[in-house]
């Protein structure tokens, strides 16, 4: 299969810590790169994952708190630095829009390369991004500023070609791509073979939701079912459930909650507040509301 991984730059809160970088990720999926946040300590984790910064096509901004978006300039001074030509899309609210277009006239104005920004709208459920293989679509949160996340998924994808019965009635390489589009095969002697007979199944498509920033919303899971991998904020413990209400965040049980009822298939947390020294209570808090959770960190590559 294709590959579609997630590369964790960042999965601190808005304190940097010692061990944790602000939220940053990349989405490698089919050889295209999404950046999703772009907090500070982003180009260094970059480096570190050894991803071609010219690479990264898109970014993804959920809200326009800081850690979320201010390594965001840095990056695209970075990239006109590195003889970057290629256009980069930026999406975000239309707030960063004038923010982004005077901080690239003060600091780029030599810059290279097009930042071409495309305006989301965080209280939608929409389709911001769709190409052959691929939709990303926006995911209405709840926070102290406008957020959303995002959902990567594939679209079904074309049959494995049956090589042994391929092989048997001489199927011609270059007839494969017709055969895997659904079309029958015709041997010299004019009989049609169907094409279910020369076909096995596809695999399924997968999915990767990133939940950012949000409050606990108990009916998240409709927007997010089946998932293949589930992102979501897991700031506090909910014995802090006061603080996590206060900031409009979530704790890793509702987190796990969510993941749960949305039936998905792993659920990564992150976001982790300075205040715990050792997230393993987060991962304990979670896995007793469903078991296949796992803590993120800087450097992780998940297999989505």
């Amino acid at each position: 299969m294709e590959s579609f991984k997630v590369h964790i730059l960042g999965c601190g809160s808005a304190l940097p810590t010692l061990r944790h970088e602000p939220s940053s990720q990349v989405v490698e999926i089919r050889g295209k790169l999404f950046m999703i946040d772009c907090g500070e300590g982003t180009q260094t984790q970059l480096r570190r994952s050894h991803l071609h910064f010219n690479k990264i096509g898109y970014v993804l901004i959920s809200h326009l708190h800081g850690d979320h978006c201010f390594g965001l300039i840095g990056m695209i001074s970075t990239f006109g630095m590195l003889g970057r030509t290629a256009p980069l899309h930026i999406f975000a609210t239309a707030e960063l829009e004038p923010m982004l277009n005077q901080q690239l006239a003060f600091f780029c104005s030599h810059l290279g390369y097009e930042v071409v920004f495309h305006t989301i709208d965080t209280t939608q459920k929409k389709v911001i991004y769709e190409d052959r293989s691929l939709t990303i679509t926006t995911i209405p949160l709840e926070h102290r500023l406008p957020c959303c996340g995002f959902l990567f998924r594939e679209k079904a994808l074309l049959p494995h070609i049956n090589k042994e019965m391929a092989d048997f009635y001489q199927v011609p390489l270059s007839q494969y791509g017709n055969i895997k589009n659904g079309q029958d095969w015709v041997t010299s002697e004019g009989e049609v073979i169907a094409n279910y007979r020369l076909v096995k199944a596809a695999d399924a498509p997968r999915s990767y939701a990133y939940c950012s920033d949000t409050r606990y919303l108990p009916k998240l899971w409709r927007q997010i079912e089946g998932v293949s991998t589930l992102y979501h904020e897991s700031t506090y413990l909910t014995e802090h459930i006061a603080l996590a209400e206060k900031f409009y965040h979530s704790t890793a049980a509702q987190a796990a909650m969510v993941a749960r009822d949305a039936h998905v298939g792993k659920l990564l947390l992150g976001h982790y507040s300075s205040r715990y020294d050792d997230e393993q209570v987060l991962l304990e808090e979670a896995q007793q509301v469903f078991n296949p959770s796992v803590l993120t960190n800087e450097s992780d590559i998940i297999d989505v």
